[in-house]
């Protein structure tokens, strides 16, 4: 590399957010006595974030243009023999790219949440948090080491578990945010696992130093088992991602974390911390690589994901929750494409989809409060005419989501779907299936969305749950939707450009370009599903044009046609089917009981476990046998040897005879 960036400049990124975060979590909360106002605490926060992403921007530019990078430690926290614990920093073209997506989305969502949040009684909690959050996930893909990385990775986990449950007294939310963290703790027990096998057979969590000994650690076999280490380390790693990028089962957690206000839902949920998963598992490419078998697992896995939650997104009547059920599909597409060793076409589908589906979240917030803080989709309809500027950039938002040819959504969908196709591991046929099932899915729920929010006959004014609302602020059934504030509809705006052209833009830098030349590593003769895919692709023109006789634009635009059909031209039909279908209804209604399980049997297991270890290990062994046995007997025992220690002569006299008999007894036994 031709330049080193500077360390100062790069610890501003994050610490920028840091001080926002502390200066009004501290001085304009209870805590600290609210010296600072709404005003002065949102221009704190949103200056630290904007610095945070002109920084970012900054060096994005040294890294494409110049060739610069930095790769050293800031900080040894630790030294245990010869395993170093430290803070540290990689900027590569990857890591510079995340810094960009995490503080654009960032930046946009606490303009928005000035509008969105103004009524809330803790504007000021909640802006101290989304910039703490900020802080997390910038030192999660900053970091150049494992410890790092799992400092940020359990950040926004807290972050995430004080925003889903925001609103405290919702009893809703605060189950959700429980359920959230619980969840996010499997996976990153695995993940914890993972990082200790790192640690134990590299020596080393620094990342350069644990690729260095890659080849080392696939020739170890894992102790005890026919299994390779490399395999574990890698299955570790990415259970860790299935939680954090809430991927099934660990899917459960995201469509409840609805529950927090809606510009968290595009903050956390969608662009930027359940991706965390997506960029862990590109980092350590050079490990997953060296792993057909960890690489079969997440290809099942995405391929599950992508398609089943899919269609639980179709009979969503509350608006969050169908994109919730979107955000985890789309999740599913980018792990697919990591399994097939398509890591950059991961990381281009992170990125395009972290501006259109932010740009989705806040564009139904912007509905919700047009709606007077309605959220159920059956009471929508005719929203266009009162919204026209979240009515447009919803509908391009919708059209990149699905797909559309020159739409940032097809490109990388497209990618992922072709590079499925060429993949040679047992698990790609099914994979492939999914990805373009998938297509035909997604089209119709996006769509259903879209017709029944902002087309048809009006129906806000029927709503019987008129007075249930996301902030619990209640309203009138006639009260006609409203256009939001310029706060609201600005970032709307500047995301939908984005989700427009930035596939185009960065589609062949990104993919066959030199964007991630010694950064993201294939072995392209046992994964050849990139190097296949560069003979296919030669343009964003000519793929644009191709995407019109390909076989995804068809099924796009047949879920769109049926969903048009179905909830325009028929409105009867869905509950004609709905009745027909029941019992697959009633399944999917119930998410396929995983919730159930969890609860019931998983939960409950767990308890009627705890019980048995507390009552018959704790009480019973420990305290029972250990602990109260053992000076019961050391009483008996005392009581037993008082007897004879009684004072009396003939007590000793007799106890000299039985001592004498004893050890005559035992000298002729031993004579026989």
């Amino acid at each position: 590399m031709s330049q080193t960036l500077s360390a100062s400049m790069l610890l501003a990124v994050p610490l920028a957010p840091l001080a926002g975060s502390v200066l009004v979590g501290v001085f304009g909360t209870a805590f600290g006595g609210n010296w600072i106002g709404r005003r002065l605490s949102h221009s704190l926060t949103i200056l630290g974030v904007l610095v945070a992403f002109v920084l970012s921007a900054m060096t994005l530019k040294s890294v494409m243009l110049d060739g610069a990078g930095f790769n050293e430690t800031i900080y040894t926290w630790m030294v245990v023999g010869g395993l170093k614990m430290e803070v540290g920093f990689l900027i590569d073209s990857l890591t510079a790219m995340m810094m960009c997506v995490v503080t654009f989305v960032s930046l946009m969502v606490h303009i928005y949440t000035i509008g969105y949040m103004e009524e809330d009684d803790g504007y000021n909690r909640f802006f101290s948090y989304i910039s703490l959050f900020t802080f997390s996930m910038l030192m999660l893909v900053m970091s150049n080491n494992l410890l790092q990385l799992f400092f940020g990775w359990e950040a926004v986990g807290l972050v995430s578990y004080l925003l889903i449950g925001f609103w405290y007294n919702k009893q809703t939310a605060i189950f959700a945010n429980m359920k959230a963290f619980l969840v996010n703790r499997v996976g990153d027990f695995g993940f914890i696992l993972g990082i200790g096998l790192i640690g134990a057979y590299a020596g080393s969590f620094n990342y350069a130093e644990i690729f260095a000994k890659a080849n080392e650690l696939a020739a170890i076999g894992f102790p005890g088992t026919d299994w390779m280490l490399i395999t574990v380390i890698c299955i570790c790693l990415f259970i860790g991602a299935m939680g954090k990028s809430a991927q099934f089962p660990l899917h459960v957690w995201l469509p409840d974390s609805m529950e927090g206000p809606t510009p968290i839902s595009a903050l956390i949920h969608a662009a930027t911390m359940v991706t965390a998963g997506i960029f862990m598992v590109a980092r350590m490419s050079p490990l997953f690589e060296l792993s057909d078998t960890a690489l079969n697992f997440i290809l099942v896995i995405g391929a599950i994901t992508a398609l089943f939650m899919g269609f639980l997104g179709i009979i969503q009547n509350d608006i969050k929750r169908v994109i919730a059920y979107s955000t985890l599909s789309q999740l599913g597409y980018m792990t697919v494409a990591l399994g097939a060793s398509a890591y950059s076409v991961a990381v281009f589908h992170l990125m395009t989809h972290a501006f259109f589906k932010a740009l989705l979240f806040l564009g139904a917030g912007s509905v919700i409060i047009g709606m007077h803080h309605n959220q159920d989709i059956r009471w929508m309809g005719g929203v266009r005419k009162y919204m026209p500027i979240t009515w447009i950039t919803f509908l391009l938002g919708s059209l990149a989501l699905v797909g559309t040819p020159f739409f940032s959504g097809f490109y990388s969908k497209d990618a992922i779907i072709e590079a499925v196709h060429f993949s040679q591991l047992p698990a790609a046929g099914f994979a492939h299936f999914a990805v373009l099932a998938g297509v035909f899915v997604t089209a119709f729920y996006s769509f259903r969305v879209y017709f029944l929010v902002f087309h048809g006959k009006e129906r806000y004014d029927q709503n019987p749950d008129a007075h249930h609302d996301d902030h619990g602020h209640g309203h009138g059934h006639d009260a006609k939707p409203h256009e939001s504030p310029w706060v609201v509809w600005l970032p709307l705006v500047l995301l939908a450009v984005p989700s427009v052209v930035i596939g185009a833009m960065t589609l062949m830098p990104m993919l066959f370009g030199d964007f991630f030349k010694g950064v993201i590593h294939v072995d392209a003769a046992r994964h050849p599903a990139m190097a296949e895919l560069a003979k296919t692709i030669h343009g964003w023109m000519e793929m644009g044009m191709h995407g019109f006789v390909a076989a995804p634009f068809w099924l796009g635009l047949a879920g769109v046609a049926l969903a048009y059909y179905m909830y325009m031209v028929n409105p009867a039909l869905p509950t004609a089917i709905k009745r027909a279908f029941q019992p697959v209804y009633t399944l999917l209604e119930n998410k396929y009981y995983l919730d159930w399980l969890n609860e019931n049997v998983i939960a409950r297991g767990a308890r009627c476990l705890g019980t048995a270890l507390w009552k018959g290990g704790d009480q019973g062994v420990i305290d029972g046998a250990i602990v109260n046995g053992s000076w019961k007997l050391v009483g008996r025992i005392a009581g037993l040897v008082r007897w004879f220690q009684s004072g009396y002569i003939y007590h000793y006299a007799l106890v000299m005879i039985l001592g004498v008999f004893a050890l005559m007894t035992y000298f002729v036994w031993l004579n026989k």
